[in-house]
């Protein structure tokens, strides 16, 4: 930090385990790579190459060779990997990863029908050769999961070796935990965590509402996914109270007397 604040919430340091940043990347050049390392590389946990975006971006191994030497982790989206499982080639995809060195991978069934088995075999499989994060929600906005569906799948996909799960928004944030207006499922959301520890959750939150309403839920730690390059200092700024959104949630209880700040505001 350049200066110093008091009633600053403490925040979590790198490498965390909680209070993860992840950071969307839908197939930025490499020069805006280096100019967001060089202001955001403190405020990003990982990265996620979007959809299959890394299929089409060009000098692919010079842009992840940025990244690396930032010491920022990266992982394919789920969409590339659902694109090798269709096409059964599930073996090229895992000699895919250790072509480009990557430490990270995301199963994601959002696209596919898969039996729940199959996708916690692939979990465990690939849990073996890098870190898994694993993706529980439908990218089609017709459909609903109920909340003790989203509890059991993400508590078997927890138990087949995922780090992380990650709850499906998309890149809009209008599916899986949202309605299609953004607005947060508030009740499938407490009902979640009421089984599965919020440490385990990366919420995927595009949307600067649904980061504000998972910060004052869940704290400055709390793990937030699909943050766009633009939006990793805002959010950080959210995290900490200093902004409007969230400036008066940390604040401690003589300062909000002082200032007649209402308790729940």
């Amino acid at each position: 930090m350049n200066f110093k604040l008091s009633q600053v919430p403490d925040r979590s340091v790198q490498p965390r385990d909680k209070g993860i940043t992840m950071v969307m990347d839908k197939g930025l050049s490499i020069r805006e790579v280096e100019d967001m390392l060089s202001v955001a590389t403190t405020y990003i946990d990982i990265v996620k190459l979007g959809w299959a975006t890394s299929f089409v971006t060009p000098n692919l191994s010079e842009k992840l060779a940025v990244y690396r030497s930032a010491n920022v982790p990266v992982y394919f989206g789920g969409t590339l990997f659902e694109a090798f499982i269709v096409r059964n080639q599930f073996d090229d995809y895992r000699r895919l990863l250790d072509k480009y060195g990557l430490q990270h991978a995301e199963v994601s069934d959002g696209s596919l029908e898969m039996p729940q088995d199959v996708k916690c075999e692939y979990i465990s499989t690939l849990a073996k050769q890098v870190t898994v994060l694993s993706e529980v929600g439908s990218k089609d906005e017709e459909k609903i999961i109920p909340p003790y569906k989203w509890i059991q799948l993400m508590k078997a996909e927890l138990e087949a070796g995922a780090w992380k799960v990650i709850g499906e928004a998309r890149e809009a944030g209008t599916v899986g935990l949202f309605r299609s207006s953004g607005e947060v499922r508030q009740g499938l959301v407490e009902e979640i965590l009421t089984q599965i520890p919020f440490e385990k959750i990366l919420w995927e939150a595009p949307q600067k509402e649904q980061q504000v309403w998972f910060v004052k839920l869940l704290g400055t730690d709390v793990n937030l996914g699909n943050i766009a390059p633009h939006e990793i200092i805002p959010l950080e700024t959210i995290r900490l109270g200093l902004r409007g959104d969230t400036f008066n949630h940390f604040l401690n209880q003589k300062t909000r007397q002082k200032w007649k700040i209402p308790a729940n505001k």
